[in-house]
This record gives C-alpha cells, structure tokens and sequence, in this order.
C-alpha cells in the first residue's frame, strides 16, 4: 500500500475541515439519496465551508450537467456553483479529446452530461452509428435509455470504433432502493460485441485528474460511501479518504475490505468533517477504540469486548480485521461482533 495513503490508527487531533483543504465528495449516499438531502449533509457541509473548506462534488453519475447538479444542490439548501460539480462525463471527454481529433463526431449513449461535456471539448456530438463517430462514449442515462441505444453503441464498436465509457459502477442509489447503474448497461454492450471500452471515472485515475485540474486542491479528503469507487478512486489517487455509512457499504463489506478498499477515517456521516477521528491503539489484549477492544480470535471470528460507541467498536474491528488479513481480505467472521454494535 502506498505510503501516503492508509488508514490512521492515531485518529485526527483536529477536525478534518481544518486539517484538508478541500472535501471530494461522492454525492449519492453521501449528500443526497433519490433527490433528498442525507440527514445531517446540509447543516455539516455548512460548518464545513464556513470554517474555509473547500467543497467540491465529485460524482461517477454522468447523466445531468455540472448547472443542473448544482441547482439540485442549491435547491437542497447547498449553496453550489457549476465550477465546484466534477462529473465522469467531463473526466470521458477529456480522454476521448486527447485521443481523437478536434470536432471529431462522438456517438452518444447516455443523457446530457455526456453531451454538454463533448461540446465542452469541441467535439460534437452524434445519435447514429451511421454518422461515421470517431468515438463512443457511454454514461448513466436513466431509466429511460432504451435498449434501441445499447444497439446502436453495439454496431458501431463492432466495426472497430473506439469505445469509452463514464464509469463501471454496477448499482446506484435511487430513493426506492438500489437500482443498475451505468456498469450493467455497459456489461450489454461487452457481451454482444466482445469489446473492452476505455474507463474515466472512479476508481481510475482520470477521474482524480479531472478533478484536481478542476478544483486546485493541495490537500484533498475523498469522501464516500463505496469502497470500490471512492475509497479505492483515493487510494489510486494517493489521498486520505472519509467513508460515510450512509451509502451502500454496510460493516460487513468494511471488515472484509483489502488494503485499496481501506479507508482512512470512517464515521456515520457527513458530521464526520467537523470533528477529530479518535486514535486505536494496538495492546497486548487486541486494538482498543473508545471503551471497545477488539481481537482475531483463534475461533475464526472477529471478538469484541466492551462498550461504548458503535463507530468506535467498528473502528476497533476494522484494526484487528485489515492487521489479521494483511495484504488480503479478511476471512474472519464477524457477524455476531457486528450484531453487538447494531450494525
């Protein structure tokens, strides 16, 4: 593991808006869920900016426009400009642009993100295999993408197109629950043309490019809620990050984490910014956290002692899970430790 990106067992003294300078934060599951705010995201991305934070939001979604994110935000009680929105779809344009030439036609398989972030780069946008593309880009397009488009991605990378692509994220949040996300649609196009397109966003480094281009951080925190995307997007990017519980990874997938799924803090939500990260220590019992100490047992299972605050106790079982996996995943069972916390 990179040395510059790890879990802190010594925590934070000082609050993480005061010890990053800017905040990359995931949007779905962090700061809003089927179009709401997450409870908590509002008020602490107020302190957050107020104490001088950055806040830069940094979504895989490449479905709506940077304007349109940011009304949404505004509208949440976010106070937000275009500038501060980074989307896969500017991070897939700027790698289609650097490999085709200027003006060169870009078959569209997605919504207006796609489009306003071609046009961006000078490229233009098309509907058609048949309008000789030098390019297909593929993004989230919603639920209404028909499957007349996945067909019409299909024969133009069957010919030998040059094949790109916002994001592989299999599921999104929506307000109902989890629905496919743009990595299914994707997985259509792969299977009826055997095809491997290029990938922009989160985890892979484009994305980070895009948005340290964008937004001149120095010291940036990755904020998410996916250990596959943003956790691992920062590992790559050699950043610190914050996973949030409000999203889709729940206590089990964190304690089976492998060393670029490892976040650097954890905590419940978006308070988290505004407050120190207490340490865990390492004692001849197991890794203490708060009033928790945690262990590997001999059993196969993760053991848990104590009391106190569940983050903390989760915390401490993060320690003795990722030291017992090592560079792999940990095995170990850790259900009932997991039940004592309610998580």
């Amino acid at each position: 593991m990179s040395q510059g990106v790890r879990t802190r067992p010594e925590g934070s003294g000082r609050p993480l808006s005061e010890v990053y300078d800017t905040a990359l934060l995931d949007l779905d599951g962090v700061v809003y869920a089927g179009g709401n705010a997450i409870v908590h995201a509002v008020e602490s991305l107020a302190v957050a900016r107020a104490g001088g934070m950055h806040l830069a939001y940094v979504t895989n979604n490449a479905l709506r426009t940077p304007d349109a994110v940011a009304e949404h935000l505004s509208e949440l009680g976010i106070p937000t400009g275009a500038g501060d929105v980074i989307t896969s779809a500017q991070a897939v344009a700027r790698l289609i642009g650097e490999q085709v030439p200027a003006g060169a036609r870009v078959l569209v398989i997605g919504g207006d993100g796609l489009r306003v972030a071609l046009r961006e780069r000078g490229l233009e946008p098309v509907e058609s295999a048949d309008d000789d593309p030098a390019a297909v880009v593929q993004g989230y397009g919603g639920p209404g993408l028909t499957w007349g488009r996945f067909a019409e991605a299909s024969y133009a990378v069957a010919r030998g197109v040059p094949w790109f692509v916002s994001n592989t994220d299999l599921t999104i949040p929506s307000g109902r629950g989890i629905a496919p996300g743009n990595g299914a649609a994707v997985e259509v196009v792969r299977i009826a043309t055997g095809a491997e397109p290029q990938v922009a966003g989160k985890p892979l480094p484009p994305m980070h490019r895009e948005t340290i281009l964008r937004t001149g951080a120095k010291r940036p925190v990755v904020v998410g809620d996916r250990l596959d995307t943003d956790i691992e997007g920062a590992f790559n990017g050699e950043v610190d990050s914050l996973l949030v519980l409000t999203g889709v990874t729940d206590g089990a997938q964190l304690l089976a984490a492998p060393p670029q799924h490892r976040p650097t803090y954890v905590d419940a939500d978006l308070r988290g910014l505004l407050t120190g990260q207490p340490e865990i220590t390492r004692e001849s019992e197991g890794f203490r956290c708060g009033g928790w100490t945690a262990t590997a047992g001999s059993t196969g299972r993760l053991e848990l002692e104590g009391d106190g605050e569940a983050l903390d106790g989760l915390r401490a079982l993060c320690a003795a899970a990722w030291t017992a996996a090592g560079d792999g995943s940990c095995e170990l069972e850790g259900d009932k430790a997991l039940a004592r916390l309610g998580l």
